[in-house]
């Protein structure tokens, strides 16, 4: 599998423009306007070189397209083996790639390569550290706004490779009606009724409340399809799934780690959202070897 597009992962979308922007501005941001001067200067312009990257630990791998793609722009005649795709387990020590390619090409692409699958394998293997801790329950873990600016579709690709699922991708794709949008608007009812009058049918309207008798104005509009219980403990968000009854879908988020994500689970949560997904997700330890 060396087309970029066969090693994505077979559940999650990640637009081939997409690809190609990433790859050229992360290449334009290192090769600049004189390309890998050090290489240009002390390798010959035939040699060839085989490299291997490996994963130095063991976790989800998710990025190999955009690697692809890197080392094809800049040797369109490369040879690039992979027998794995995006969203495979893999041990410590473990051949994720195998490459043929003049030797400049390998090292010029290199870092960017291993940015982007150091990067975003990282954001997987926590999303699918989560995931495990949520086993037995009907919980779905989904990842957040909180992503690098300019890499978001990449970091939400990379949560679904995780065995997460996506939140909204930004402003304009569901509403999310959150406190200061109640405090400007005039309160529950009037800031739900105001969004439902303006939506079409097919636009989700989730409302964000932090008291249990917050959640019960909610419920008496019947005009919310979801709610987001922010920072609530484990005695009140398992209130809340009794008192919802299965009417709204029911999302804890805020303060969200692995050490309390299966509490939360077990309280019968519909979705459970967390920020650290993205922002705090450990880069990915992986190596290019490169044999001469």
């Amino acid at each position: 599998m060396t087309n970029p597009a066969s090693l994505l992962h077979p559940d999650a979308f990640l637009s081939p423009l997409a690809i190609d922007d990433v790859v050229n501005r992360a290449l334009d941001e290192d090769l600049g306007r004189a390309g890998d001067v050090t290489s240009i200067a002390t390798i010959a312009e035939d040699a060839r070189a085989h490299a291997v990257l490996v994963a130095r630990r063991a976790g989800r791998i998710a990025g190999l397209p955009l690697a692809v793609a890197t080392f094809r722009k800049l040797a369109p005649e490369i040879q690039i083996e992979v027998d794995i795709r995006d969203g495979a387990a893999v041990s410590a020590g473990a051949q994720i790639l195998r490459i043929k390619a003049p030797a400049r090409a390998v090292l010029a692409g290199e870092r960017t390569a291993l940015n982007f699958v150091g990067r975003l394998s990282g954001v997987a293997t926590l999303t699918a550290d989560y995931v495990r801790h949520t086993a037995g329950t009907k919980a779905r873990i989904c990842c957040t706004r909180k992503t690098t600016p300019g890499l978001r579709a990449l970091e939400k690709y990379a949560v679904r490779c995780g065995g997460g699922f996506n939140h909204r991708f930004g402003l304009d794709d569901a509403i999310l009606i959150k406190d200061n949008h109640i405090a400007v608007a005039g309160g529950i009812r009037a800031v739900l009724a105001r969004a439902r009058a303006n939506v079409g049918h097919l636009v989700k309207i989730e409302i964000e409340v932090d008291t249990l008798d917050q959640l019960r104005d909610v419920l008496g509009t019947g005009l919310a399809d979801a709610v987001l219980l922010d920072n609530m403990d484990i005695p009140t968000l398992s209130e809340a799934v009794r008192l919802a009854r299965g009417r709204v879908m029911l999302e804890a988020s805020g303060g969200v780690t692995l050490n309390s994500i299966a509490e939360i689970a077990a309280t019968g949560v519909d979705y459970i959202s967390s920020g650290a997904l993205t922002h705090s997700a450990p880069n990915f330890d992986v190596a290019l070897d490169i044999d001469a």
